[in-house]
């Protein structure tokens, strides 16, 4: 492969960069400096800082040649439509049976944003401002190198959305249930702002199968987590697969809101689109919101947890250190290459065990649940299942009378505190209280006529009284929202620090985080404590050890008991919670297995007509051209490599006590052109070798770069280099 377009004198061979294609895609922290310099060692040479970048261009030529031969071969096999990738990027979520059981969710995904893949903007030095505190501007060079991917949605096409983030917050038709809305906020841009003059790409936005496929992909430019994204990738999605999507989100409660206001709302109502919480981002959430949102609670969505995203970001953040100083295009090949490398050799790879694992989990829940449930509902008195729905029901609408004050009582605690304004005052500065009294007995008397109040109050009155303890009971509920508030975002920061990955700066930073963290949990606690003391009856009195365990379970909301007394109710004991989310589980885990039979079935008919389908291509394109046929064979043998090992864990599946399915093929439901299913018919493109190769022309007044040449660049570069660091 040469380095130059013109009279090139340095060539790398095809094996050398496959090698190191491969290698830096096992391990990404392999640079193409480290890797020059480790064949420079080999062949005994001297390292030039020239040969990084001559084997970079050369690597890039052989990307680009890579990616024309994945486009022929495509077109070939008629698989060129668009969206093509998209449609068939899982076969256990898009190979659909003609026969097969209707799901509740036709697929399961998961979106998050990451932003460990970050990419630094090259600036100037600003001369003009002295503490060097404003950016300067840009001074990345131009270049015609442009990336496609049907992998990565355009910029434009996310900007689209940008509107929409505005219309989600502060309105009417906000559904009722989205008890979370405007709780959340990822990546505020007021405390995140001063990076973006830093970075130009603040990360990447993915949406996963429930599989781990990468199905879309965007980039977050100079922002944090904004609506525009998830808005993009829910409408990617919807135009590709249609209806009945499930979609998993850490903030699903808030974006459903986002959504249905949205220019594409209507659309994802019409074609019934689901949003969810993940089940490690739902135990967060309030109560309530965990009814409606959390994985537990949805009919039809088995044991799926929904974060997905956060093991796929585990591995691609290795990514991260290779990509901050690079180009706009190498960022963007090195993640789609990163992407599909990872779909084809290491999802497709555990596709069985997946299933195989989840078969087995779902089994063992059914046993457990068999052996401890029907002595749980003994111990409650509870003769049938259904009454864990009414609960659940029940649990529902206590929490909704919870969100909002009666109108009534309202006006009666805003009376209330006026009285009590007025008598404090009057007792302390009778100046101020005569000067006010005018405008005081007004805002008084209209409240009297909307309460039809005939005698005013006095603090012996048993309505004052009543009204008094309404008021210190809105102070408890406030308080315990602040304590609740405070130690959820400590388990996040926790999370966070002990993850794999993270560094030591970024721990020491959260470590003294959480010190202040604390102090502010101890004087929430402490507040929390003395005005439930102080209530009557007085309410239950929280210790520092029991707070992070309340967090978890979100039981917060079930001490507020403001107006009705729940705790005599049979769902919110210990042992009714723990029967009903274990009758849940069991539920769910039925579904699982329904679920899995069906992609169980679909796998083993996808291996089977795919390797039928471009066997047989492979044949047919052997006489006419040999050097396609071959291109066919290694395209057989990416995915194909792993046949034996499915073929043999679904038959370990087949043979697990309690399996319920069939591991025999079936008949696919799509037998358009290109489908696994269909007739073969390749063929070979008209244009394949109509593209023109530029001859070198030896009158060319460009000579060659001589070595003298190339030392004096390297020279210069560095000097460069040194300027710029002083």
């Amino acid at each position: 492969m040469p380095c130059s377009p013109i009279s090139p004198v340095v060539g790398i061979t095809l094996e050398t960069l496959e090698f190191y294609r491969v290698a830096h895609l096992r391990s990404p922290h392999l640079s193409i400096q480290a890797f020059v310099k480790t064949m420079s060692d080999l062949c005994g040479v001297e390292f030039h800082r020239h040969l990084s970048r001559q084997f970079s261009i050369a690597f890039d030529l052989y990307h680009q040649i890579r990616r024309t031969v994945a486009s022929v071969l495509m077109t070939s096999l008629q698989r060129d439509s668009p969206d093509w990738r998209l449609k068939h990027a899982c076969p256990a979520c898009t190979y659909l049976l003609t026969d097969e059981d209707q799901l509740r969710f036709k697929m399961l995904y998961a979106m998050d944003g990451n932003d460990s893949l970050k990419r630094v903007i090259r600036r100037s030095l600003n001369d003009d401002d002295d503490n060097n505190n404003t950016p300067g501007t840009s001074s990345e060079l131009p270049t015609g190198q442009l990336f496609v991917s049907d992998r990565y949605l355009a910029r434009d096409f996310v900007d689209q959305f940008s509107q929409d983030a505005s219309r989600n917050s502060g309105q009417e038709n906000a559904p009722e249930e989205n008890s979370c809305e405007g709780r959340w906020k990822n990546m505020d841009d007021s405390k995140t702002q001063k990076a973006w003059g830093i970075y130009d790409e603040t990360g990447i936005f993915v949406a996963v199968c429930r599989h781990g496929f990468c199905l879309v992909i965007t980039d977050m430019v100079q922002s944090g987590e904004l609506a525009k994204y998830p808005l993009a990738v829910v409408s990617k999605l919807l135009d590709a697969f249609g209806d009945n999507l499930g979609g998993g989100y850490d903030i699903g409660c808030q974006f459903n809101t986002t959504l249905n206001n949205s220019s594409i709302g209507a659309l994802a109502r019409s074609l019934h689109h689901t949003c969810l919480v993940g089940a490690f981002h739902g135990h967060a959430h309030r109560r309530l919101c965990q009814l409606f949102s959390l994985t537990t609670y949805i009919k039809g969505l088995g044991i799926e947890d929904l974060e997905t995203c956060e093991r796929t970001f585990s591995k691609s953040n290795s990514l991260a250190s290779p990509l901050r100083y690079t180009s706009i295009f190498h960022r963007k090949q090195a993640i789609d290459s990163y992407f599909e490398h990872n779909d084809d050799l290491e999802v497709f790879s555990n596709l069985s065990n997946f299933l195989y694992g989840n078969y087995k989990q779902a089994l063992d829940i059914l046993t457990n649940g068999n052996d401890v449930l029907p002595n749980a509902m003994r111990d409650l008195g509870v003769t049938d299942v259904g009454v864990f729905e009414s609960w659940l029901e029940e649990e529902k609408a206590y929490l909704k009378g919870l969100t909002r004050e009666p109108e009534e009582e309202t006006l009666q605690m805003e009376y209330w505190q006026r009285l009590v304004t007025n008598t404090r005052k009057t007792e302390s500065t009778r100046r101020h209280v005569l000067e006010d009294y005018e405008r005081n007995l007004k805002l008084v008397q209209a409240l009297e006529c909307k309460l039809d109040i005939i005698t005013r109050w006095v603090p012996d009155d048993g309505e004052w009284q009543r009204v008094g303890r309404l008021v210190a009971n809105r102070k408890y509920q406030r308080a315990l929202d602040r304590l609740e508030g405070l130690v959820v975002a400590r388990i996040f920061e926790l999370a966070k620090m002990n993850k794999a990955g993270t560094g030591y700066k970024l721990r020491k930073h959260i470590a003294k985080a959480l010190q202040t963290r604390s102090a502010a949990i101890r004087s929430a606690l402490n507040t929390y404590n003395n005005i439930a003391s102080a209530m009557f009856p007085p309410r239950q009195i929280l210790k520092w050890d029991e707070v992070v365990e309340y967090a978890f379970l979100a039981d917060f909301d079930l001490l507020r008991n403001a107006r009705v007394d729940v705790s005599q109710t049979p769902w919110s004991s210990p042992a009714a919670r723990s029967a009903m989310d274990l009758h849940f589980k069991m539920c769910r885990a039925q579904e699982e297995i329904s679920r899995l039979n069906v992609e169980v079935r679909r796998l083993v008919t996808y291996i089977r007509d795919e390797d039928i389908y471009l066997q047989v291509c492979e044949d047919q394109l052997k006489a006419t051209s040999p050097a396609l046929a071959h291109q066919v064979a290694i395209h057989r043998n990416i995915r194909g490599r792993f046949n034996s090992r499915h073929l043999k864990c679904l038959h370990d599946i087949s043979k697990l006590p309690g399996f319920s399915g069939t591991v025999v093929p079936g008949v696919s439901a799509r037998t358009g052109p290109g489908e696994s299913a269909s007739a073969p018919n390749a063929r070979t493109p008209a244009n394949m070798f109509t593209g023109r190769i530029p001859a070198h022309n030896p009158s060319s007044p460009v000579g060659a770069d001589t070595q003298e040449d190339l030392d004096e660049e390297e020279v210069t570069e560095e000097l460069i280099d040194n300027v710029e660091l002083e």
